[in-house]
């Protein structure tokens, strides 16, 4: 299956995502199939970029959001 999720980057204490395109057997930092969007936690407001365009296209052939996900894409007024 195939799942839209987040993918750790930055340093320690320091996290950054990117919202990626990756087979639901793959570890949460492994292979991806493509990257749609960015996640920073640290700014005030929190940062969300998507590609509205890729991620609908993504959903509508079956690729499953995780909640978090499927919540930054509800604020992202992506869903």
């Amino acid at each position: 299956m195939v799942k839209i999720r987040l993918r750790r980057m930055g340093a320690k204490k320091a996290p950054y995502y990117r919202i990626v395109v990756a087979d639901s057997r793959s570890p949460r930092d492994g292979r991806c199939i493509e990257e749609i969007g960015t996640y920073n936690p640290l700014t005030t407001p929190a940062t969300v970029t998507v590609d509205a365009e890729k991620a609908q296209q993504w959903i509508k052939n079956g690729a499953q959001p995780t909640d978090t996900v499927k919540a930054l894409l509800k604020k992202a007024n992506v869903l």
